[in-house]
C-alpha cells in the first residue's frame, strides 16, 4: 500500500466541541497534503470548511445526530439536508441506540432509510457506537443498515467509552459479505493502529492522526 492508497481510505478528523476555526482550516491545509477520503468537520463548520477548499476534489464529511443518536427522525433528517446543502457530500449519522436496543428495529431502519432516500446524491454513513451493544446487537444495526441502502456502518463516534476494536471490525465485514463498507473510527492514532484495522475489514479509518498515520507509512 502507498500513502496515496492509505490517505484515501482515511476520512481527516476534527470534531471537539472546543475547536476553533482556525484548527478547521489546518485540518482542511492537512487534508490537501495527501488524497484523503474527506475532512471531516462539525456541522456548523461544514460552510467555512468549503470556502477552504476552493475547487479542489478534497471532500467534506459532516455528522447528525452525533454524538448520542437519540435526536428525533426529523431533526436527524433536517440537518443531513442542511449539511449537504451547505457542501457536505457525507453524512455520518448516529443510529437511535435506545431505540434499537428496546426492539424498535423498524423505527430505527425506517429513521435511516428516510435519510438515504432523501440525500440521494450523498454518502450516508450509519454509527453504530458499537461498544453499548452486544454482537448480536451489532448485527442488527448493520443489517437495519444494509436494508435501509445506507453505504458504510461505522463503529463509533469517538465520544463512547469505547472506540474501534479490531474484533468488531472482523464481526461487522464477516457479517456484511460485501454489502454494506465498513468505516473503523475511535482511538485510531498511528499507522499499526489504522493497518490493523484495514487488515480486519475495515473499508474507510476516520482519525484526527491522518496525517502521522500516512506519514509513518513504511516503504
Amino acid at each position: 500500500m502507498t500513502k496515496e492508497e492509505l490517505a484515501g481510505k482515511i476520512d481527516l478528523t476534527l470534531l471537539r466541541p472546543e475547536a476553533r476555526e482556525k484548527e478547521i482550516e489546518a485540518l482542511v491545509s492537512d487534508g490537501l497534503k495527501y488524497p484523503f477520503a474527506s475532512v471531516c468537520v462539525p456541522p456548523c463548520h461544514v460552510p467555512f470548511a468549503k470556502s477552504l477548499i476552493r475547487g479542489n476534489p478534497l471532500k467534506i464529511t459532516t455528522v447528525t445526530g452525533f454524538p448520542l443518536g437519540f435526536s428525533s427522525p426529523n431533526a436527524k433528517l433536517f440537518e443531513s439536508v442542511e449539511a449537504f446543502g451547505a457542501g457536505a457530500s457525507e453524512i455520518d449519522t448516529v443510529i437511535n441506540i435506545s431505540l434499537l436496543r428496546s426492539g424498535r428495529a423498524s423505527v430505527v431502519e425506517k429513521e435511516i432509510r428516510q435519510i438515504v432516500k432523501t440525500l440521494s446524491g450523498a454518502v450516508i454513513k450509519v454509527i453504530i457506537e458499537a461498544c453499548y451493544l452486544t454482537d448480536e446487537e451489532k448485527k442488527l444495526a448493520l443489517n437495519l443498515s444494509i436494508n435501509a441502502g445506507a453505504h458504510f456502518v461505522k463503529t463509533s463516534t469517538g465520544f463512547g467509552p469505547g472506540g474501534a476494536k479490531a474484533e468488531d471490525i472482523r464481526l461487522l465485514s464477516g457479517a456484511a459479505k460485501g454489502r454494506i463498507l465498513i468505516k473503523a473510527s475511535g482511538g485510531i492514532k498511528t499507522t499499526e493502529d489504522a493497518l490493523k484495522m484495514i487488515g480486519a475489514g475495515a473499508d474507510r479509518i476516520g482519525t484526527s492522526s491522518g496525517v502521522g498515520i500516512v506519514e509513518g507509512l513504511k516503504a
